[in-house]
C-alpha cells in the first residue's frame, strides 16, 4: 500500500470514527448536547481534526442519516433478485427493515425516532421530496413491491404509494418500541413481529 492510499485510508477511518461517537452521544444526550468539542473529547482528538472532516455540526448529523439511509438501501436491495414473487418481496422487505432497526438501534435512533434540530429539519424536509434520496429510495422498494403484487392480481388495488406509507408507519412504530422498551412483557418478540407482518399483508391482499 503506497503512501497516498495509507493516507486516505486513515482519513476514511477517522471520518468513521468521528460518525461512531457523534452516534454514539445522539443516542445518549440528544441533538441539544451534542456539539463538535464532545465528539472530539470521545475520541481524543482536537476539535480542528473533526472540523477537517466536517464543516459544522450541521453536516456531521446530516452525515449519520445519510449513512443509516445507505445501509438500510444496501439491506433492501438485493431483495427483487431474492424474491420473485412480489408479496414474499414485499413481507421479507418489511421485516427486514424491523431487523435493522433492532439489529442497529444507534443508527436507527438518531435517523427515524429524535426530533431533527431546527438546523437540520429543513434539509431533511427537503430529503423527503427528492425521489433519489436514500430515504425515498428506501421506501421506494415497498411502493414497488405493492405495487407489483396489484398488478399480479396478488394484491388488492390500492394506491401503492399511500399503501407503502402506512406499511412503513405500521413496522416502524412496532420497531421503535422494541427499542425503546425491550423491558416490556412482549413474550415471543418475533411472534410479535410476525403478528404485525401477517396484519400488514392481510389487509393488502386481494379478497
Amino acid at each position: 500500500m503506497g503512501v497516498q492510499e495509507r493516507r486516505a485510508r486513515q482519513k476514511q477511518l477517522l471520518r468513521q470514527e468521528i460518525l461512531d461517537a457523534a452516534r454514539e452521544l445522539l443516542v445518549r444526550d440528544g441533538y441539544a448536547a451534542l456539539s463538535m468539542r464532545k465528539v472530539a473529547e470521545r475520541i481524543d482528538y482536537s476539535p480542528t481534526a473533526i472540523y477537517l472532516h466536517f464543516k459544522d455540526k450541521q453536516e456531521l448529523v446530516l452525515s449519520l442519516c445519510e449513512e443509516t439511509f445507505a445501509r438500510l438501501v444496501k439491506e433492501l436491495s438485493t431483495l427483487e433478485q431474492e424474491h420473485q414473487d412480489p408479496v414474499v418481496r414485499l413481507r421479507k422487505g418489511l421485516e427486514r427493515y424491523i431487523r435493522f432497526g433492532l439489529n442497529y438501534p444507534n443508527h436507527y435512533i438518531p435517523t427515524f425516532m429524535l426530533p431533527p434540530p431546527p438546523e437540520v429539519k429543513g434539509k431533511r424536509l427537503e430529503d423527503m421530496h427528492d425521489p433519489e434520496s436514500p430515504g425515498m429510495r428506501a421506501l421506494a422498494v415497498l411502493r414497488d413491491s405493492i405495487a407489483a403484487g396489484v398488478k399480479a392480481k396478488k394484491l388488492r388495488k390500492v394506491d401503492p404509494d399511500v399503501a407503502a406509507r402506512a406499511a412503513w408507519g405500521a413496522i416502524h412504530g412496532i420497531t421503535s418500541l422494541l427499542i425503546t422498551y425491550p423491558a416490556f412483557p412482549w413474550g415471543d418478540r418475533d411472534e410479535v413481529i410476525r403478528g404485525v407482518l401477517d396484519t400488514l399483508i392481510d389487509g393488502l391482499r386481494r379478497r
